[in-house]
């Protein structure tokens, strides 16, 4: 997991080779512009999607996910987002139902850290990285953006 701001992606531009794209869809775009809605990027190697959702409240139990097809970058755009972490390998997995063609599973465990992630600022999620989006309270507007791994 990467932690900081987006003033800051041109660093990470080199990590994955469909981050270029992603930074010159954010140098581009004003993400707080954006209709919420599904953006292409890159065909099915990358896209953004702005979303908003209520948030899960930070009492709430927070729900593990992963994905083995895409990075997830998250980006809370009006709002603090907290979110979970713990690493997948330090997770059971065996009885675990994965969605292949959303690529998602939700996992047993709690996490393990918790960030809170400030408005303009961002999270890398690998597939090795179990997190819990949405914590906080209110609504939170955000973009998440998929990259094919």
């Amino acid at each position: 997991m990467i932690i900081d701001s987006l003033q800051s992606f041109e660093r990470y531009v080199g990590i994955h080779e469909h981050f270029p794209k992603v930074y010159d869809f954010l140098k581009k775009n004003d993400l707080h512009s954006l209709e919420i809605g599904k953006y292409d990027i890159d065909g099915r190697n990358a896209w953004v999607s702005i979303t908003e959702c209520d948030a899960k409240g930070l009492d709430a139990a927070p729900v593990l996910e992963v994905h083995d097809s895409y990075i997830d970058i998250h980006v809370p755009l009006n709002t603090v987002e907290t979110i979970g972490w713990r690493d997948r390998a330090r997770c059971s997995g065996a009885d675990v139902e994965y969605d292949a063609e959303n690529d998602f599973a939700e996992l047993k465990e709690e996490p393990e850290v918790f960030v809170s992630v400030d408005p303009d600022n961002f999270v890398i999620c690998f597939p090795k990285d179990a997190h819990a989006p949405l914590m906080g309270t209110g609504v939170i507007r955000k973009a998440i953006f998929k990259v094919r791994v």
